[in-house]
């Protein structure tokens, strides 16, 4: 693979899909309110984003987000207007999610750096390869050492909270992403969609082989919604979605963080 081309391939394709570009005027697609304790489903959210964007993109970096916290601890730093508050716990229903991916050629990027490849889905790559068959993907890719595959898996939760029209984004690191499917695919085997429950994340402290202390990710449903809280959770995270997807977004991980 040629690593300077492929590079510079991705880096005018990231730059491209961050360019603001002109977002179609919306339909009237208000949402009856619903009798529900989360403000985004009780008011006309959609419309007041629409409003304050004032047709400009919703790109990831205006989101409040989350990372797996360093050293093992059990404890999430969350964003919030005086600085980042700690908690020990996430509540809140998952809108969506995406499972991004992205490889960079050293293995200590420098924050902010964009990925030499990387894929929205950890299917198919932005240049159209498929990432099953990409050596970076094979366990024990990355240093030699570690089982660690050099391509970084992760997934983005779009998580909202009662008191935010804005969902907070979770970034699940892979560690944790088989706790998270298997979650998800339990939910599934009761034609439950994950849209429909409260979800409760938290964290238990882990060691890795090399003895190096990690923080594992639990999730676990608290309380289901009502069939109209439903009904109006899944309309509401598909037309938010549609207004993001409208910015092409770029995948979190398009940057080394």
């Amino acid at each position: 693979m040629d690593n300077t081309a492929l590079k510079g391939r991705m880096s005018g394709k990231i730059q491209e899909l961050q360019q603001p570009g002109e977002v179609a005027a919306a339909p009237d697609t208000s949402l009856a309110p619903a009798n529900s304790a989360y403000l985004a489903l009780t008011s006309n959210a959609l419309d007041i984003i629409r409003a304050n964007l004032k047709s400009q993109p919703l790109t990831l970096d205006l989101f409040d987000l989350v990372k797996s916290p360093s050293g093992g601890s059990t404890v999430f730093e969350v964003p919030g207007l005086a600085g980042n508050e700690a908690e020990k716990e996430l509540v809140g229903i998952v809108l969506d999610y995406t499972t991004p991916r992205a490889y960079w050629d050293t293995p200590d990027p420098v924050e902010g750096t964009p990925p030499i490849c990387m894929s929205q889905n950890s299917i198919i790559s932005f240049d159209g390869k498929a990432c099953a068959h990409c050596p970076y993907n094979d366990f024990g890719s990355k240093d030699g050492e570690s089982n660690a595959k050099a391509c970084k898996e992760s997934v983005l939760l779009f998580l909202l909270r009662p008191d935010n029209i804005i969902p907070l984004l979770v970034r699940v690191p892979v560690t944790s992403k088989p706790r998270f499917l298997k979650y998800s695919t339990r939910l599934l085997s009761t034609l439950t969609p994950i849209s429909s429950v409260v979800t409760k994340i938290t964290l238990e402290k882990a060691t890795s082989k090399q003895g190096k202390p990690y923080a594992l990710f639990n999730f676990q449903t608290v309380s289901t919604l009502s069939p109209e809280e439903a009904a109006q959770a899944k309309a509401f995270g598909q037309q938010f979605m549609d207004i993001v997807n409208a910015a092409q977004m770029v995948p979190e991980l398009a940057q080394a963080s």
